[in-house]
């Protein structure tokens, strides 16, 4: 059985230029097969911010509105996908750009309203991989932006985290699956302060451990509730830390282990 590569990249490398290069120069040199997720960055929020737009958000997360929606599409699956792609193209890494509705790949339902309502949110229903394992086969490489659909006609807004997971998942059972999240940092950090105290191995009764400590939250709880899910899921290997763990040896990085 091979091994697939489901790779994540924070908003913070997208918006640097620097770094999203010397990434995208690295990944295409890995093996195929090979996948990969990104965020958005700041780039929605600057354009809302430009067209007058509201950003509102909630403990970190977007509420989505039908404009920042519309926002969000041409960011996301638009201009930030096409450029990743077309980088990729020019370091002769053969890849195609996604969103959940091409190919009906990943289906999700709008969030429920609760005590927040966040408009057009998607949590995922389903990921069908029949079109995605034939890029696979054939060395093109899918790129995914954060944009699902729900089945009638509708895009929403969905957690790229989460995306990366549920892909993760969805393959487990014809690939080895290996999940990355890659960001600015070394990985989950003992000290937010302290870019060298990265924890290097977390299980799930370590991660109860931090959590009570208060060491664990904000941001990175819903990213590591992704990543227990995957593992939980036969997702083989999770990882988050910097981009360079993927390229080199012993480099420091978070291992997230049952």
């Amino acid at each position: 059985m091979k091994t697939l590569k489901i790779i994540k990249i924070g908003g913070n490398i997208i918006d640097d230029e620097v770094a999203l290069h010397k990434f995208l120069e690295g990944f295409a040199k890995l093996a195929s097969p090979k996948l990969l997720v990104h965020g958005g960055g700041k780039s929605a929020t600057k354009l809302a911010k430009e067209m007058h737009i509201d950003v509102q958000m909630n403990e970190g997360r977007r509420i989505t509105d039908a404009k920042t929606l519309d926002i969000i599409t041409m960011m996301y699956a638009g201009k930030i996908n096409k450029m990743i792609v077309a980088k990729l193209q020019a370091n002769n890494c053969n890849s195609l750009g996604f969103s959940g509705a091409d190919g009906n790949s990943i289906v999700s339902v709008k969030r429920p309203i609760q005590e927040i309502d966040y408009g057009f949110v998607g949590d995922v229903k389903k990921v069908n991989t029949t079109i995605l394992k034939v890029l696979l086969e054939n060395k093109i490489t899918p790129v995914f932006c954060a944009i699902t659909h729900d089945e009638n006609g509708q895009l929403l807004n969905t957690n790229a985290d989460t995306i990366a997971s549920e892909l993760a998942v969805a393959f487990a059972n014809d690939f080895k699956t290996e999940l990355y999240y890659c960001f600015e940092k070394n990985g989950v950090l003992r000290n937010i302060q302290d870019d060298d105290s990265v924890i290097e191995n977390i299980t799930t009764e370590t991660y109860q451990t931090l959590l009570n400590e208060g060491i664990i939250a904000d941001g990175m709880l819903p990213k590591l509730n992704n990543c227990f899910y995957a593992l939980q899921h036969q997702v083989q290997k999770v990882c988050i830390g910097q981009p360079t763990m993927l390229f080199q040896k012993n480099i420091k990085h978070t291992t997230i282990q049952q």
